[in-house]
């Protein structure tokens, strides 16, 4: 790019950002807040155009999600053990590995930060976060929406110093909060005492997580240099955490504002001209309607959290029933060239039910809650506006949610948790696997007493050393699958069809089938994803579906060739079938 084209494209991204910024402050001077972020974003030394609507990614992208020290070993760093790790056993697997919030904190596992520009001591530093970052596509957390009770901005809030001292949401007391929409049910103001008296804030999540006040343009700016020290240690994927609530107006439920809306076209317009190849995802628990408008017109997230499909997936395998899955898939846009789902079935926390409103009922919202006790789990609740309580999370880790039926436990746990991720692996989306899920770790009951944190029983830490022996051993649950994971995985990865953004149509079989069609972009393979989702064995006719006779066809995971369209599939329980013509 030549220097007038450079300030001729800087130029234009100005206006962009005096466009959005018009919108989020309308009585501000935009002029000058557009220059302290250019100046910020260091524009003037890198600058590149952003790519319009093009996918970032193929069906070679598989992420992992893990925290910086889920594996230890004894007298090393954490993000050295966890790098020896991934690149011993996930290299040639992973694309991308999310490293959960690694920086200083006080509570929530990390997303109570205390210093957004710091790594924890107790895990590494920035040179072994580079590392990762060169081996591996890395993402990490922009907790956006609050900060620690502890972290130097609140402490100067409290003694009315700069800066923080006006970053964060005083509300009155007596102040009618009964729109806003709680996650949790904590109260939602925290009492403080300050160097100007007693005041309330706003704590959306809990009293050690102050939420910030994006009304102070000093706010984003403060995140505009996260943002750029951030792309300056390697981080190309950008999590925007609980960022549905960032903005908040009296009267209104508090979530999915406009501003919020407008604030993530604003952090998108300045990540994707730093990187071009950087990639915004938005982790927003919500009715899935709702959840769907963060693409925007292809102009906010790249990547959403396809937050149905976890409680919607084990409902299936609870019930034996597709009828649910199927009918919620029908209804699911296809993505634009440019956005992507980000399938998921399990992370650090725990499967939310908010996401099925409208699709599962109470009464069985309430019954698959029941069960996740009987397995060993727990439950986490939200306040409703009437006074009462509704499950909100279920804290328990996957391997023991596929424990059984609603009929009760059996001897299928194993096939049923790989069906499971069968089905997210061959779906429209990136597909990504939460680290514990990989190993199969089952439930942590003894760091979920010692922290008094119900999402503690998915987050175990594991020695490096125990670990690597379990993988090595044939005979564990853990081995046993890791190795059908990767197995499946490495399979997956040689599919053109299996393009995140490749074409999905959904198949009619009886219930106890879940089945669906994906075609690749351009047009050569098909596959034909058939799972049985019960705990007996079921049968699909091959005349079903729609296998062009010039063809050959054969199952990708067990190299059955389809020749006879008189054929039945014989489907053993939580067996399934990727039948393709290539």
């Amino acid at each position: 790019m030549s220097l007038s084209d450079h300030l001729l494209s800087l130029e234009e991204l100005k206006t962009r950002i005096i466009d959005h910024l018009s919108k989020i402050y309308p009585h501000l001077d935009h002029a000058d807040l557009c220059e302290k972020i250019v100046n910020l974003m260091d524009y003037e030394k890198v600058f590149h155009e952003a790519k319009q609507h093009c996918n970032l990614w193929s069906e070679n992208d598989i992420v992992t999600i893990t925290y910086g020290d889920s594996i230890k070993k004894e007298n090393e760093l954490p993000l050295d053990t966890l790098h020896h790790f991934i690149h011993n056993h996930l290299k040639g697997i992973a694309s991308t590995i999310h490293i959960l919030p690694f920086y200083p904190y006080s509570s929530d596992d990390g997303f109570s930060v205390i210093n957004y520009s710091e790594v924890n001591q107790s895990l590494g530093n920035w040179q072994n976060i580079n590392k990762i970052a060169d081996d591996f596509s890395l993402m990490a957390d922009l907790v956006i929406n609050h900060c620690s009770s502890r972290s130097l901005w609140f402490d100067n809030y409290k003694q009315n110093k700069h800066p923080g001292a006006d970053y964060f949401i005083e509300i009155e007391p007596e102040t009618d909060l009964s729109h806003v929409v709680r996650p949790r049910t904590s109260p939602l103001l925290r009492e403080t005492e300050t160097l100007n008296g007693k005041k309330h804030v706003w704590c959306t999540f809990s009293h050690d997580q102050i939420d910030f006040n994006f009304e102070n343009p000093k706010v984003l700016l403060e995140f505009v240099k996260i943002i750029k020290h951030y792309l300056d240690n390697g981080v190309s994927l950008f999590r925007l955490d609980a960022v549905a609530f960032l903005w908040k107006k009296v009267d209104t439920s508090c979530i999915n504002l406009i501003e919020t809306h407008e604030i993530i076209r604003l952090l998108r317009l300045l990540i994707e001209h730093n990187n071009p190849n950087a990639i915004v995802i938005t982790e927003t628990n919500i009715p899935n309607k709702e959840n769907l408008s963060y693409f925007g017109n292809a102009n906010e997230a790249h990547l959403i959290y396809n937050f149905t499909l976890p409680p919607l997936i084990l409902y299936t395998m609870l019930s034996g029933k597709s009828d649910l899955l199927k009918q919620w898939m029908m209804s699911m846009p296809p993505a634009q060239n440019g956005t992507s789902y980000f399938n998921f079935i399990a992370t650090h926390d725990g499967i939310g039910l908010r996401p099925v409103e409208g699709i599962l009922t109470d009464e069985t919202v309430d019954e698959i809650a029941e069960l996740m006790q009987k397995f060993g789990g727990d439950v986490s609740w939200r306040a409703m506006p009437d006074g009462g309580h509704r499950p909100y999370e279920l804290n328990i880790s996957l391997i023991d949610a596929m424990k059984g039926t609603f009929e009760g436990e059996d001897n299928h746990q194993l096939n049923r948790f790989i069906c499971a991720h069968a089905i997210m692996m061959a779906l429209e989306g990136i597909p990504a696997f939460y680290i514990h899920s990989l190993f199969a770790t089952h439930n942590d009951h003894q760091k979920m007493e010692m922290t008094s944190n119900k999402r503690a029983i998915n987050r175990h830490n594991w020695d490096y050393d125990e670990l690597t022996a379990l993988l090595d051993s044939k005979d564990t649950i853990h081995q046993n699958v890791f190795e059908k994971l990767k197995e499946i995985i490495h399979i997956r990865k040689n599919q053109k069809a299996f393009h995140p953004n490749a074409t999905q149509f959904t198949l009619h079989f009886e219930q106890s089938l879940f089945a669906f069609w994906r075609q690749s972009q351009d047009r050569t393979q098909s596959i034909f994803c058939i799972y049985n989702v019960t705990n007996s064995t079921q049968t699909a006719a091959l005349k079903d579906l729609n296998l062009i006779e010039i063809e050959d066809w054969s199952d990708l995971i067990s190299g059955h060739k389809y020749n006879d369209p008189r054929e039945s599939i014989i489907l053993e329980p939580y067996d399934f079938v990727w039948i393709s013509n290539k």
